[in-house]
């Protein structure tokens, strides 16, 4: 099976870009149609069990990292940049790990290539207490949500995935089940096999905790040629709380 896309522009110069848990393609589309203009073709892409994309039992970095490989078969594309932010950046780096052949240039955004331990195991729990049956409109489902999770923007981040089925009723866009159950491999880290040699940019938001200097430095052994920046005035979705300072950076980084 093959993921689904959003192919914004048309360009020799092609830029994979991976959401994070429990995202979708639509997270990114504002930054592609900025990247569209500097001559970029971008393919926004929904990971198996998330957005527009199949439903699979199986969920892991290898997985999800061939079936890139395969997306990128089906549409006759020899090479890439690639960028993934949070989970999608473990897909990023197992797939250039995997298929360094085919990665131009690589952006990993706000992760590292360990183990986490995040607050995500409590919101799948808020996600699966949600009565979605008797829920008639988003605004319930906030107001549901809203006393769990008191970030706003977190709560319509997640409300983004909820969809009405042809009876009326809502879903959720991603595969909840497989995703509760195979948390844990969302939490590990990618095995990567080899090193990659190519361009590599790791991108902190200055006030996320997601990246430190210890794990940031181990992590050359696989990417030599890593470099990093901050994104000043922005936590883990850096490319949202800081969009302009976001856009630049990376344009340069893959300019050059």
């Amino acid at each position: 099976m093959i993921l689904n896309s959003k192919i914004i522009g048309k360009s020799s110069s092609k830029l994979i870009v991976l959401h994070g848990f429990l995202g979708m393609s639509n997270n990114w589309k504002s930054y592609a149609k900025k990247m569209q203009d500097k001559d970029f073709e971008l393919h926004l892409i929904d990971q198996r069990n998330h957005g527009d994309s199949f439903h699979s039992s199986e969920f892991n970095y290898k997985i999800m990292a061939d079936d890139i490989f395969n997306y990128l078969n089906l549409k006759k594309i020899s090479k890439v940049s690639i960028m993934g932010h949070s989970m999608g950046g473990k897909t990023a780096m197992m797939f250039s790990s995997l298929y360094p052949s085919l990665v131009d240039k690589l952006i990993v955004v706000d992760i590292l290539p360990i183990d986490y331990q995040s607050n995500f195991s409590n919101i799948i729990k808020y996600l699966d207490s949600m009565d979605l049956k008797n829920i008639s409109s988003r605004k319930e489902a906030d107001i549901f949500l809203k006393n769990k999770i008191q970030d706003s923007s977190m709560r319509g981040f997640l409300l983004k995935n909820l969809q009405r089925k042809n009876n009326g009723k809502f879903n959720f866009k991603f595969n909840l089940n497989v995703l509760k159950s195979k948390f844990n491999e969302v939490e590990l880290a990618p095995k990567l096999k080899s090193p990659f040699l190519g361009d590599v940019l790791f991108v902190k938001g200055q006030k996320s905790k997601y990246i430190d200097p210890i794990n940031l430095d181990k992590s050359t052994i696989f990417f030599p040629k890593l470099k990093f920046i901050e994104i000043p005035n922005a936590g883990h979705w850096a490319h949202v709380e800081n969009p302009e300072i976001f856009f630049e950076r990376i344009n340069y980084f893959l300019k050059n």
